[in-house]
């Protein structure tokens, strides 16, 4: 039975990924900071999982031993968090990622399989493949590229290194919902208010994939039986059939949501745009997609419904992290020797 180390276990991706790989018969190390909180306790019956509370930037050789894997889903988690502190994320995003990976080697441990973003290709023009200019808008995809660029240099024969691009997520995560990522915000904003809005006329392109399918992309690395085929390799992760202009995934929110009101607006601060070929990790690993967006937005709909997700600000990445530094600072003035009470 193999051992992964799961970095970023608490996250939206992490939580889902550690539960999968449990119930395929992997053990699991799930290692985050739980900014979020304890989201996977209810997990810590399971023999075959091990929690892990600690900073990426702190590991040593001794946090590896007896891992055949790392994941390494560790990060500030998005494009906009990543402008609130830009130094903290260049000192984790780039710098603890490389730390993980190196550590990793250092150990011993067989695979690496480094989780980063479409996000870097920017504003692209036309269809973007691996081999693309990179045109990185925000400090979270410009950290991205730095890592990838220092961490594929370190795969030898000994130790299988991966880079996966993901397109942007979407789905149910029951443990650490995200309503900050396209189709989920939209699928919120349609069930609860009856409208959604539309930046900058909608006319950005974006790739998507459900968390069922990018979790699955990552198991296919891990049991790929020719190391030839992924040592050193950067795949962009989802479909061709899944990119869209905003403005037309808007309309499928039809379907679901009787007398859906859609308003456009001519502008969005956020100007990244990119329309992503996924032909690669198609043929070499044979990765196809089950999921579409249809079902991400029944499902999130229906979890709504049942009250299993709820809208809260730990479902909103910047926003919850503004509130943790907020917070901070209010008890930072009011303890005095360390203490608040």
């Amino acid at each position: 039975m193999e051992t992964i180390l799961i970095t970023g276990a608490g996250g939206y991706i992490g939580t889902y990924m550690v539960e999968h790989f449990l119930s395929i018969g992997y053990k699991v190390i799930a290692l985050d900071r739980f900014f979020f909180g304890n989201t996977l306790d209810n997990l810590s019956f399971n023999k075959k999982l091990k929690i892990v509370k600690n900073d990426i930037r702190l590991l040593n050789i001794n946090h590896f031993k007896g891992v055949d894997s790392v994941i390494d889903l560790a990060a500030i988690s998005n494009d906009p968090a990543s402008e609130l502190f830009p130094s903290i994320t260049r000192d984790i995003n780039y710098k603890g990622a490389v730390h993980v990976a190196k550590m990793a080697k250092k150990a011993g441990v067989k695979i690496y399989v480094f989780s980063s973003s479409c996000s870097m290709y920017g504003a692209g023009n036309g269809i973007v493949n691996e081999k693309s200019h990179l045109a990185p808008i925000s400090t979270y995809a410009k950290c991205k590229i730095a890592a990838e660029n220092e961490i594929i240099k370190l795969s030898t024969k000994n130790f299988c290194v991966t880079s996966m691009r993901n397109a942007t997520v979407y789905g149910v995560s029951n443990r650490r919902m995200r309503f900050d990522l396209l189709i989920n915000v939209m699928t919120l904003h349609a069930w609860k208010n009856r409208k959604i809005f539309v930046l900058g006329q909608g006319k950005q392109w974006r790739p998507l994939i459900h968390i069922y399918d990018l979790v699955n992309a990552f198991r296919l690395i891990l049991e790929e039986k020719e190391e030839s085929k992924i040592n050193g390799e950067i795949f962009n992760v989802g479909s061709n059939e899944q990119n869209f202009q905003v403005v037309n995934i808007a309309n499928y929110f039809r379907n679901f949501f009787q007398d859906l009101a859609i308003e456009v607006t001519p502008s969005d601060p956020d100007t990244r745009s990119y329309r992503v070929n996924f032909d690669k990790i198609t043929k070499t690993l044979g990765f196809t997609v089950s999921k579409t967006i249809d079902d991400g937005i029944l499902e999130i709909k229906s979890a709504l419904d049942k009250g299993i997700i709820t809208d809260s600000i730990q479902t909103r990445t910047l926003d919850y992290y503004k509130y943790l530094i907020s917070a901070d600072k209010i008890l930072s003035s009011v303890k005095i020797s360390g203490r608040l009470f």
